[in-house]
This record gives C-alpha cells, sequence and structure tokens, in this order.
C-alpha cells in the first residue's frame, strides 16, 4: 500500500475524511454567524442588509449547515432512518443533543435572516406569502433577544464539533477537553476568513469598509490563540503520559500526519497568512488578489486542522 493509503485507511480508524468536511462546514456556519452578529449590533452602520460581509454570512451560514448535515445523513448506514434520531431524542448521546442544537440552531438563524433581509426577500417573493412579512414584523421587537440566543447557539455549535469527537473514549487524544475550545476558535478564523472571501470578491463590500477593517484585526488575535490552543493540545497530552503521550507523538513526531499537521496546518494554513498580513502594505492587503489568496489559505487550514485531528486521533487506541 502507498503511504497515502496507509494513512487513510488503517484498523482503528471509524470515521473518515467526509466527517472532517462536515465539522469544517458546520464550524464556518457558526462562525460566520458569531462574526456577523458583532458586526451588526457594533460596527456596522446604516442597513446591516446592505453590507457584504452579512450579505456573505447570509449565504455561508445556512449553506454550512445545510450542506454538512446532509452529508452527515448520508454518510450514516441507514440514512433514510435519520428522521428518527430527529424525533426520538436521548439525552445521554452526543449526537442526539447535536441535532436538537442544529435543529433550533437553524430556525433561530433562518428567522434573523428573514428580519435582516426582510424587505429583499420579500421583493423577490413578488407579494406572495405575505403571512412571512406578517410574522417578521411581529417578532422585530424580539430581535435582540433573538440575536443573543443565536450568539449562544452558535458557540454551542462551534464546540460541539469538537464534544462529538471528544466522546470517542477509546481514542486518547480525541478524548480531550481541550478539542472543544481549539473547535471554536478554528470556526472563528474559518468564519472570518469565509466572510471576507465572499464578502469582498462576491458581494462586493469595500476592501476599505469599517466591517472588513474589523474582521482584518480580529484575524491575526484569533489565530495566535488559535496556535496557543495547538500548543496546550499536546502539551497536556504529553505530560499526561502513558497513552496520551503516545498518541501524541504518534500525530506530530513524524509520518504523514505529522508532515500534514507541521507543513499544512501549522505552516501553509496558519504561518504564511499571518506573515502576509504583518509584512504587507496596506495597500496590497486591500488588493483582491492578495485577500483570495490568504483567506484561501486559511480556510484549507483549518479543513486540514480538522482532517488530521480526526486521522490522528484514531491512530492511537487505549
Amino acid at each position: 500500500m502507498s503511504i497515502w493509503e496507509t494513512a487513510f485507511h488503517f484498523d482503528s480508524l471509524v470515521w473518515d475524511w467526509i466527517i472532517a468536511i462536515y465539522l469544517f462546514l458546520a464550524g464556518m456556519s457558526a462562525g460566520a454567524v458569531m462574526i456577523a452578529l458583532y458586526l451588526k449590533r457594533n460596527v456596522i452602520e446604516g442597513n446591516p442588509a446592505d453590507n457584504g460581509i452579512m450579505k456573505a454570512m447570509a449565504w455561508l451560514a445556512p449553506f454550512g449547515i445545510i450542506v454538512g448535515l446532509l452529508i452527515l445523513v448520508f454518510h450514516l448506514t441507514k440514512p433514510l432512518e435519520f428522521w428518527k434520531i430527529m424525533i426520538y431524542f436521548n439525552p445521554t448521546s452526543v449526537m442526539s443533543m447535536g441535532v436538537i442544537l442544529f435543529q433550533v440552531y437553524m430556525a433561530v438563524l433562518f428567522v434573523w435572516i428573514g428580519l435582516i433581509f426582510r424587505k429583499p426577500i420579500m421583493d423577490v417573493l413578488g407579494g406572495k406569502f405575505d403571512f412571512v412579512e406578517t410574522i417578521l414584523i411581529k417578532l422585530e421587537k424580539f430581535e435582540n433577544g433573538i440575536e443573543l440566543f443565536l450568539g449562544v447557539l452558535a458557540i454551542a455549535l462551534a464546540a460541539y464539533t469538537g464534544f462529538l469527537l471528544s466522546a470517542l473514549k477509546t481514542y486518547p487524544m480525541l478524548n480531550n477537553p481541550v478539542l472543544p475550545i481549539l473547535f471554536l476558535f478554528s470556526s472563528l478564523s474559518s468564519g472570518a476568513a469565509a466572510s471576507l472571501l465572499f464578502g469582498i470578491l462576491v458581494f462586493k463590500e469595500d476592501a476599505h469598509s469599517a466591517s472588513v477593517k474589523w474582521v482584518h484585526s480580529f484575524e491575526r488575535p484569533v489565530v495566535l490563540f488559535e496556535l496557543f490552543v495547538i500548543v496546550t493540545f499536546f502539551t497536556g497530552l504529553i505530560f499526561s503520559g502513558g497513552q496520551n503521550e503516545a498518541a501524541a507523538w504518534n500525530a506530530i513526531g513524524g509520518g504523514f500526519w505529522s508532515s500534514w499537521f507541521w507543513y499544512g496546518v501549522i505552516g501553509l494554513g496558519m504561518l504564511l497568512p499571518l506573515a502576509m498580513n504583518f509584512f504587507s502594505s496596506d495597500r496590497v492587503k486591500h488588493n483582491h488578489g492578495f485577500i483570495l489568496v490568504v483567506t484561501s489559505l486559511s480556510l484549507l487550514g483549518v479543513l486540514m486542522l480538522r482532517t488530521f485531528v480526526l486521522y490522528a486521533g484514531q491512530m492511537t487506541v487505549v
């Protein structure tokens, strides 16, 4: 077998690359929502429906959670029976609790998007479904509470992608309390990158606008803290000894997944975008080509991180 075949197929592997994509999309959705919430409440002046970052969120957040769930459903052994887990809840199951979270998150998310983009949506509908506008108008008085609740749900969703893996108790690297925190900050990183990428290049937000400047200023500390959490994650494993230490060194001490981590996740996905932002002039930073490269590298880094954690975490068993 080739190195690639060995790396992606081994005896202790339960969840494969398709789950990594699901984790990435769900995290990106939550991250984009958290950033959009802050922008709307503290940065954007005027109508938020006219802001390119908000428009990007309105597409990215539903896309991430819906496609992520579809991937998860069709990856199950019996996908046509997925509806059962949506009706019969098990409070002791991490998966069941996640389904409840997804359902509530999607419902509140669509209401919030409807409140922000009510006029454009009703213009597209052309006078049809007037009852939708009536409902949204009545819900406007609760907009502040809806936003706060959605913020809590987005944080919970971003962390949940880590809790889902940490529930795999037979894998010492995954059964780690730091993992949800790491996935929370990687969700913010991917949400920021995706919002900038689509907000500027697709929805034509001015690269010098207050919202873009804030997201730029937010990216660097998030990535730096993400690096700190990664150090904490592996330091904790190594100092724990036994199989925890073995899991850490199996992941980062050499081999395919070690190279994936050091060159891909750390080098390509984190340090290179940080260096490009630090050493580039303001004029270069606002160039669309530069934004495309940096945000794409950040998104690739987050996807590689989720894939690394998933596969490297399953290599060592208690």
